[in-house]
Protein backbone atom coordinates (compact mmCIF):
# COMPACT_ATOMS: atom_id res chain seq x y z
CA UNK A 1 0.00 0.00 0.00
CA UNK A 2 1.35 3.88 -0.37
CA UNK A 3 1.34 5.60 2.97
CA UNK A 4 1.55 9.31 3.68
CA UNK A 5 3.66 10.92 6.79
CA UNK A 6 3.18 14.19 7.56
CA UNK A 7 5.86 15.14 10.13
CA UNK A 8 7.53 11.90 8.56
CA UNK A 9 10.85 12.93 9.20
CA UNK A 10 10.45 13.59 12.78
CA UNK A 11 11.42 10.61 16.05
CA UNK A 12 8.25 8.71 15.76
CA UNK A 13 7.70 9.10 11.71
CA UNK A 14 11.20 8.28 10.73
CA UNK A 15 10.52 5.32 12.54
CA UNK A 16 6.89 4.47 11.72
CA UNK A 17 8.85 4.73 7.82
CA UNK A 18 10.99 2.36 8.45
CA UNK A 19 8.24 -0.07 9.94
CA UNK A 20 5.94 0.28 6.93
CA UNK A 21 8.77 -0.52 4.22
CA UNK A 22 9.89 -3.43 6.30
CA UNK A 23 6.21 -4.95 5.90
CA UNK A 24 7.09 -3.84 1.85
CA UNK A 25 4.75 -0.51 2.06
CA UNK A 26 5.84 2.24 0.06
CA UNK A 27 5.94 5.63 1.67
CA UNK A 28 5.88 9.45 0.65
CA UNK A 29 7.04 11.62 3.49
CA UNK A 30 6.24 15.34 4.29
CA UNK A 31 7.94 17.21 6.65
CA UNK A 32 9.19 21.07 7.33
CA UNK A 33 11.69 20.16 9.54
CA UNK A 34 10.69 22.91 11.85
CA UNK A 35 11.43 19.71 15.05
CA UNK A 36 12.29 17.12 12.67
CA UNK A 37 15.77 16.90 11.02
CA UNK A 38 16.88 15.34 7.88
CA UNK A 39 19.45 13.36 9.64
CA UNK A 40 16.34 10.85 10.95
CA UNK A 41 15.56 9.69 7.32
CA UNK A 42 19.19 10.15 5.62
CA UNK A 43 19.56 6.53 6.16
CA UNK A 44 16.21 5.61 3.78
CA UNK A 45 17.36 8.34 1.20
CA UNK A 46 17.42 6.58 -2.13
CA UNK A 47 14.88 3.58 -1.50
CA UNK A 48 12.90 3.43 -4.17
CA UNK A 49 9.96 2.97 -1.87
CA UNK A 50 10.52 5.96 -0.14
CA UNK A 51 10.04 9.87 -0.77
CA UNK A 52 10.29 12.70 0.89
CA UNK A 53 9.67 16.50 0.01
CA UNK A 54 10.46 19.01 2.33
CA UNK A 55 7.67 21.77 2.35
CA UNK A 56 4.69 22.36 5.22
CA UNK A 57 1.26 20.93 5.40
CA UNK A 58 -0.06 23.64 5.08
CA UNK A 59 1.17 24.35 1.18
CA UNK A 60 -2.51 22.94 0.73
CA UNK A 61 -2.18 22.26 -3.01
CA UNK A 62 0.94 20.17 -2.08
CA UNK A 63 -0.94 18.24 0.75
CA UNK A 64 -3.87 17.37 -1.81
CA UNK A 65 -1.40 16.00 -4.15
CA UNK A 66 -0.17 13.84 -1.80
CA UNK A 67 -3.18 12.48 -0.36
CA UNK A 68 -4.95 11.44 -3.39
CA UNK A 69 -1.57 9.76 -4.14
CA UNK A 70 -2.39 7.71 -1.03
CA UNK A 71 -4.03 4.65 0.27
CA UNK A 72 -3.34 5.86 4.08
CA UNK A 73 -2.34 8.88 5.54
CA UNK A 74 -0.81 8.83 8.83
CA UNK A 75 -0.56 12.91 10.41
CA UNK A 76 1.52 13.24 13.24
CA UNK A 77 2.79 16.66 11.91
CA UNK A 78 2.49 18.79 15.67
CA UNK A 79 4.16 20.93 18.12
CA UNK A 80 6.11 18.67 20.25
CA UNK A 81 7.55 18.72 23.78
CA UNK A 82 6.91 20.67 26.84
CA UNK A 83 9.89 23.34 26.51
CA UNK A 84 8.18 24.54 23.05
CA UNK A 85 4.84 23.94 24.16
CA UNK A 86 5.52 26.85 27.62
CA UNK A 87 7.49 29.08 25.31
CA UNK A 88 5.61 29.43 22.03
CA UNK A 89 1.76 28.57 23.23
CA UNK A 90 0.61 30.42 19.66
CA UNK A 91 2.85 28.19 17.43
CA UNK A 92 1.44 25.58 19.76
CA UNK A 93 -2.45 26.16 18.61
CA UNK A 94 -2.15 26.96 14.90
CA UNK A 95 0.06 24.15 14.46
CA UNK A 96 -2.28 21.36 15.86
CA UNK A 97 -5.71 22.89 15.37
CA UNK A 98 -5.02 24.53 11.79
CA UNK A 99 -3.01 22.01 10.21
CA UNK A 100 -5.02 18.72 11.33
CA UNK A 101 -8.36 20.45 10.05
CA UNK A 102 -6.94 20.78 6.77
CA UNK A 103 -5.40 17.23 6.63
CA UNK A 104 -8.75 16.10 7.64
CA UNK A 105 -10.29 18.02 5.03
CA UNK A 106 -8.26 17.36 2.11
CA UNK A 107 -8.70 13.38 2.76
CA UNK A 108 -12.18 13.69 3.14
CA UNK A 109 -12.41 14.45 -0.38
CA UNK A 110 -10.53 11.56 -1.22
CA UNK A 111 -12.20 9.16 1.57
CA UNK A 112 -8.72 8.90 2.44
CA UNK A 113 -8.25 6.70 6.04
CA UNK A 114 -6.59 8.96 8.61
CA UNK A 115 -4.94 8.27 11.43
CA UNK A 116 -4.36 11.32 13.79
CA UNK A 117 -1.89 10.99 16.48
CA UNK A 118 -2.60 12.76 19.56
CA UNK A 119 -1.10 12.28 23.04
CA UNK A 120 -1.45 11.39 26.70
CA UNK A 121 -1.62 15.20 27.57
CA UNK A 122 -4.99 15.74 26.76
CA UNK A 123 -5.80 14.02 30.07
CA UNK A 124 -4.45 16.68 31.90
CA UNK A 125 -5.15 16.50 35.73
CA UNK A 126 -7.26 13.63 35.47
CA UNK A 127 -6.51 11.43 38.97
CA UNK A 128 -8.62 8.22 37.59
CA UNK A 129 -5.96 6.09 37.07
CA UNK A 130 -5.37 4.34 34.73
CA UNK A 131 -6.46 6.54 32.13
CA UNK A 132 -9.63 4.90 29.74
CA UNK A 133 -9.96 6.75 26.19
CA UNK A 134 -13.89 6.80 27.57
CA UNK A 135 -12.51 8.65 30.68
CA UNK A 136 -13.47 12.62 31.64
CA UNK A 137 -10.64 15.03 30.40
CA UNK A 138 -8.90 17.63 33.53
CA UNK A 139 -7.93 20.50 31.84
CA UNK A 140 -5.91 23.70 33.98
CA UNK A 141 -6.77 27.28 33.55
CA UNK A 142 -6.35 28.73 30.16
CA UNK A 143 -3.56 31.15 31.72
CA UNK A 144 -1.16 28.24 32.06
CA UNK A 145 0.62 27.93 28.69
CA UNK A 146 1.09 24.23 29.09
CA UNK A 147 -2.34 23.44 28.83
CA UNK A 148 -2.41 24.72 25.28
CA UNK A 149 -0.85 21.58 23.86
CA UNK A 150 -3.53 19.63 26.01
CA UNK A 151 -6.87 21.42 24.55
CA UNK A 152 -5.44 21.80 21.16
CA UNK A 153 -4.93 18.19 20.77
CA UNK A 154 -8.18 17.53 22.68
CA UNK A 155 -10.19 19.57 19.46
CA UNK A 156 -8.00 17.28 17.00
CA UNK A 157 -9.37 14.85 18.49
CA UNK A 158 -12.96 16.21 18.19
CA UNK A 159 -12.46 17.16 14.97
CA UNK A 160 -11.77 13.50 13.72
CA UNK A 161 -14.24 11.91 15.31
CA UNK A 162 -16.65 14.70 14.15
CA UNK A 163 -15.32 13.71 10.58
CA UNK A 164 -16.36 10.11 10.68
CA UNK A 165 -19.73 10.76 12.49
CA UNK A 166 -20.86 12.92 10.22
CA UNK A 167 -19.08 12.54 6.81
CA UNK A 168 -17.95 9.23 7.15
CA UNK A 169 -14.10 9.76 7.08
CA UNK A 170 -12.05 6.61 8.54
CA UNK A 171 -10.34 7.93 11.23
CA UNK A 172 -8.50 6.57 13.91
CA UNK A 173 -7.12 8.56 16.88
CA UNK A 174 -4.16 7.63 18.94
CA UNK A 175 -3.19 9.08 22.50
CA UNK A 176 0.75 8.24 22.92
CA UNK A 177 2.11 7.82 25.86
CA UNK A 178 5.75 9.20 26.43
CA UNK A 179 7.27 7.36 23.25
CA UNK A 180 11.06 6.95 23.13
CA UNK A 181 13.92 5.83 21.52
CA UNK A 182 16.51 6.39 19.23
CA UNK A 183 16.64 9.57 17.46
CA UNK A 184 14.60 11.67 19.93
CA UNK A 185 16.04 14.86 20.33
CA UNK A 186 16.41 16.08 24.31
CA UNK A 187 15.60 19.76 22.93
CA UNK A 188 11.97 20.48 23.55
CA UNK A 189 12.14 19.27 26.87
CA UNK A 190 12.10 15.15 26.78
CA UNK A 191 13.39 13.32 29.64
CA UNK A 192 15.18 10.39 28.63
CA UNK A 193 17.58 11.82 26.20
CA UNK A 194 18.03 14.60 28.12
CA UNK A 195 19.04 12.35 30.98
CA UNK A 196 21.44 10.11 28.93
CA UNK A 197 23.13 12.98 27.42
CA UNK A 198 23.81 14.65 30.81
CA UNK A 199 24.62 11.05 31.87
CA UNK A 200 27.01 10.39 29.47
CA UNK A 201 28.90 14.18 29.58
CA UNK A 202 29.52 13.50 33.33
CA UNK A 203 27.22 16.53 33.61
CA UNK A 204 24.60 16.96 36.58
CA UNK A 205 21.03 15.00 35.57
CA UNK A 206 18.96 17.63 35.74
CA UNK A 207 15.17 16.55 37.57
CA UNK A 208 12.62 18.82 37.21
CA UNK A 209 10.42 19.53 40.37
CA UNK A 210 10.50 17.02 43.13
CA UNK A 211 11.31 13.54 41.18
CA UNK A 212 8.20 11.82 42.47
CA UNK A 213 6.11 12.33 39.17
CA UNK A 214 5.57 9.16 37.57
CA UNK A 215 5.28 7.96 33.93
CA UNK A 216 5.16 4.71 32.00
CA UNK A 217 7.97 5.01 28.87
CA UNK A 218 7.16 3.31 25.63
CA UNK A 219 9.25 2.28 22.75
CA UNK A 220 8.80 4.07 19.62
CA UNK A 221 9.12 0.40 18.16
CA UNK A 222 5.87 -0.83 20.32
CA UNK A 223 4.06 2.21 19.66
CA UNK A 224 5.01 2.33 15.82
CA UNK A 225 4.15 -1.24 15.47
CA UNK A 226 0.43 -0.83 17.22
CA UNK A 227 -0.16 2.77 15.19
CA UNK A 228 0.40 0.81 11.84
CA UNK A 229 -2.06 -2.56 13.32
CA UNK A 230 -4.70 -0.06 14.01
CA UNK A 231 -5.01 0.73 10.35
CA UNK A 232 -5.49 -2.36 9.23
CA UNK A 233 -8.36 -2.65 11.43
CA UNK A 234 -11.75 -2.12 10.51
CA UNK A 235 -13.29 -2.13 14.00
CA UNK A 236 -10.57 0.68 15.12
CA UNK A 237 -12.02 3.47 12.95
CA UNK A 238 -14.08 6.15 14.56
CA UNK A 239 -11.80 5.52 17.87
CA UNK A 240 -9.92 6.55 20.11
CA UNK A 241 -6.95 4.43 21.35
CA UNK A 242 -4.36 4.87 24.44
CA UNK A 243 -0.32 3.48 23.05
CA UNK A 244 2.22 3.22 25.94
CA UNK A 245 3.66 1.09 28.60
CA UNK A 246 1.59 0.41 32.05
CA UNK A 247 5.03 0.16 34.09
CA UNK A 248 5.47 3.36 35.95
CA UNK A 249 8.76 4.92 37.33
CA UNK A 250 9.21 8.23 38.54
CA UNK A 251 11.34 10.73 37.35
CA UNK A 252 13.84 10.29 39.91
CA UNK A 253 14.17 6.58 39.58
CA UNK A 254 14.33 7.02 36.19
CA UNK A 255 17.15 9.49 36.56
CA UNK A 256 18.98 6.99 38.52
CA UNK A 257 18.44 3.78 36.57
CA UNK A 258 20.03 5.55 33.39
CA UNK A 259 22.93 6.74 35.86
CA UNK A 260 23.45 2.77 36.54
CA UNK A 261 22.91 1.73 33.44
CA UNK A 262 25.35 4.60 31.58
CA UNK A 263 28.10 3.86 34.40
CA UNK A 264 27.94 7.69 34.85
CA UNK A 265 29.41 9.50 38.35
CA UNK A 266 26.82 11.97 37.19
CA UNK A 267 25.15 14.06 40.34
CA UNK A 268 21.56 14.16 40.11
CA UNK A 269 20.12 17.66 40.69
CA UNK A 270 16.86 18.67 40.95
CA UNK A 271 15.67 21.91 39.16
CA UNK A 272 12.02 23.97 40.55
CA UNK A 273 9.45 24.11 37.86
CA UNK A 274 9.79 27.57 37.73
CA UNK A 275 13.47 27.90 36.86
CA UNK A 276 12.81 25.21 33.91
CA UNK A 277 10.12 26.40 32.74
CA UNK A 278 7.30 28.93 33.57
CA UNK A 279 6.00 30.00 37.22
CA UNK A 280 3.19 28.65 38.66
CA UNK A 281 3.95 25.40 35.81
CA UNK A 282 1.42 22.20 36.62
CA UNK A 283 2.24 18.70 36.42
CA UNK A 284 0.92 15.67 36.51
CA UNK A 285 2.08 13.29 39.09
CA UNK A 286 1.23 9.56 37.29
CA UNK A 287 0.21 9.22 33.93
CA UNK A 288 -0.92 5.31 33.30
CA UNK A 289 -2.73 4.40 30.64
CA UNK A 290 -5.20 1.53 30.11
CA UNK A 291 -4.29 -0.43 27.33
CA UNK A 292 -7.66 -2.97 27.56
CA UNK A 293 -9.05 -1.13 24.19
CA UNK A 294 -6.27 -1.49 22.18
CA UNK A 295 -5.58 -4.88 23.37
CA UNK A 296 -9.13 -6.36 22.50
CA UNK A 297 -8.69 -4.17 18.93
CA UNK A 298 -4.91 -5.44 17.82
CA UNK A 299 -3.67 -7.79 20.64
CA UNK A 300 -1.47 -5.15 21.44
CA UNK A 301 0.98 -5.90 24.26
CA UNK A 302 4.24 -3.64 25.07
CA UNK A 303 7.36 -6.32 23.75
CA UNK A 304 10.25 -3.75 25.29
CA UNK A 305 10.98 -3.06 28.76
CA UNK A 306 12.16 0.28 30.29
CA UNK A 307 15.83 -1.28 30.58
CA UNK A 308 15.61 -2.24 26.53
CA UNK A 309 14.70 1.60 25.78
CA UNK A 310 17.34 3.29 28.31
CA UNK A 311 19.78 1.06 26.79
CA UNK A 312 18.87 1.88 22.99
CA UNK A 313 19.19 5.28 23.64
CA UNK A 314 22.89 5.16 25.04
CA UNK A 315 23.95 3.21 22.40
CA UNK A 316 22.61 5.49 20.08
CA UNK A 317 23.82 8.59 21.47
CA UNK A 318 26.89 6.93 22.20
CA UNK A 319 27.06 6.40 18.87
CA UNK A 320 26.53 9.75 17.93
CA UNK A 321 29.67 11.28 19.70
CA UNK A 322 31.64 9.02 18.52
CA UNK A 323 30.74 10.08 15.06
CA UNK A 324 31.67 13.95 15.85
CA UNK A 325 35.14 13.68 16.38
CA UNK A 326 35.41 11.80 13.11
CA UNK A 327 33.08 14.54 10.85
CA UNK A 328 34.83 17.37 12.40
CA UNK A 329 37.93 15.27 11.11
CA UNK A 330 36.79 14.68 7.49
CA UNK A 331 35.90 18.69 7.08
CA UNK A 332 39.81 19.46 8.71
Amino acid sequence: MKYFLTGGAGFVGSHLSEHLLSLGHSVTVLDDLSTGAISNITHLKGRRDFQYVIDTVANKALLAEMVDAADIVFHLAAAVGVKLIVESPVRTIETNVKLTELVLEVANKKNRPVFVASTSEVYGKSAAIPFREDGDLVMGATSKGRWSYACSKALDEFLAIAYWKERGLPVVVARLFNTVGPRQTGRYGMVVPTLVRQALAGEPMTVYGDGTQRRCFTHVKDSVRAQAALMQCPAAVGQVFNIGSQNEISIMGLAERIKELAGSSSPIKLVPYSEAYEEGFEDMARRVPDLTRVHAAIGYEPKYTLDDIIRDVISYERGLSAAQPAAEASRA
